[in-house]
């Protein structure tokens, strides 16, 4: 035992009435009106008592009840000298009462000092005034010695006992109190990263369509100051056009995006296809399909949707491979192109915020993954194109 378990108080839920469940909290009940009952009746059935000495009595019996309500409420904020005080005035009310002739209230007010000093003090006031109390038992106590050890023994046993319960049942409350304010604040925790979640992919399906509009509306503009006097109309509106689709796009994208958040994400294959499809890629698919999680299927759409951006601001009119192996334990994506075969309209390739490779690479590492990207492929640097690889856990 620890040198701070001789001097601390038990704990307030121990001492503490609240949060008992009923069964408890009607033994309690029991045994104070059983304690009191058998004071009042030792009081008027050991000896007769009349006049102004039954009205004595019974003020003694309630001074006593008071004393020991007064005890649990020193007890309760942890004062020592007025709970040691309080239980020294009722053994001294004891030995009043044993003197007077009323031996069974005195023998009940010694065993309740004992155990209830033993429940509520700090062990280093406990075992002395438990001591005592045992003491002033054994002094007055007339029965066999086999007996009145045996009495004591149990006393302070019972004593120890109901301490430890209180105490066992303190810890249960608090762990309790813990588990409850653990699973609060993990919630709060995942409703702030579902928040977040939600503002990034919003975020990233209107940064990506409207990159994409702006890309065609930036050509439209560079074509008429290029030449307002010619007749360009047909490409013209073949750019707004466009850039009316990219809109569309953007529209079912976001719709996508929620459709995810509830659960019901398209297959991920089926998704590369028909984006593909869109931008004339190739998609090839390796390893077994199979469902993955939300953030890592998210983060392999929405690399996708940028690098096919990317292709189309700085590679107009190139080859696109996107390969998707499935392995054992992770995830691998490939979005490579061969190089444009035009120049893109001056002024396209600045066009954006510039930070779509850093976006792609903080996606990937919040999962645990990587993102390279760079000229050429993995196998071979040199080679012309750009490519852009993804590794994520799943």
């Amino acid at each position: 035992m620890t040198p701070e378990a001789w001097t601390d108080w038990p704990s307030r839920e121990a001492l503490s009435q609240e949060r008992r469940t009923d069964a408890r909290r009607w033994l309690s009940r029991g045994v104070r009106v059983l304690a009191l009952g058998a004071l009042m009746w030792s009081t008027f059935s050991e000896r007769h008592v009349a006049g102004w000495a039954a009205v004595a009595a019974v003020a003694g019996v309630l001074l006593t009840g008071f004393l020991v309500r007064c005890f649990y409420r020193t007890t309760l904020r942890n004062v020592l000298w007025p709970s040691v005080g309080l239980l020294v005035l009722l053994m001294g009310g004891t030995i009043a009462a044993r003197h007077g002739g009323f031996e069974i209230a005195a023998t009940v007010l010694w065993s309740g000092c004992a155990i209830v000093a033993m429940e509520r003090l700090p062990l280093v006031a406990a075992l002395p005034t438990t001591l005592a109390a045992l003491g002033g038992l054994v002094a007055y106590n007339q029965d066999h010695w086999i007996t009145t050890t045996i009495t004591t023994a149990g006393l302070l046993l019972a004593g120890y006992v109901l301490r430890l319960d209180a105490e066992a049942r303190g810890n249960a409350q608090r762990l309790l109190a813990q588990e409850r304010a653990a699973h609060a604040a993990e919630a709060e925790s995942a409703a702030l990263a579902e928040r977040a979640r939600i503002a990034r992919d919003i975020h990233d399906v209107l940064a990506h369509s409207l990159s994409a509009q702006l890309v065609h509306l930036e050509a439209a503009r560079l074509r008429i100051e290029s030449e307002p006097h010619s007749p360009f109309r047909d490409q013209i509106l073949e750019r707004v056009v466009a850039a009316r689709s990219m809109a569309r796009e953007g529209l079912a994208e976001t719709r996508q995006a929620l459709s995810a958040l509830r659960g019901e994400m398209a297959p991920l294959g089926d998704y590369l296809r028909e984006l593909a499809a869109m931008d004339g890629a190739e998609v090839e698919i390796g390893g077994e399909p199979r469902p993955l999680p939300a953030e890592a299927s998210q983060t392999v759409r929405r690399v996708v949707q940028e690098a096919l951006t990317n292709v189309r601001k700085h590679a107009p009119g190139a080859r696109v491979l996107i390969r998707l192996m499935y392995g054992a334990d992770e995830v691998t994506l490939e979005v490579r192109n061969t190089g444009g075969k035009g120049a893109a309209p001056a002024g396209l390739g600045a066009s954006g915020s510039g930070y779509g490779l850093l976006g792609m690479r903080e996606r990937a590492e919040l999962l645990g993954g990587t993102l390279e990207a760079g000229p050429g492929g993995p196998e071979d640097p040199g080679e012309k194109g750009f490519s852009v690889r993804l590794r994520v856990p799943a």
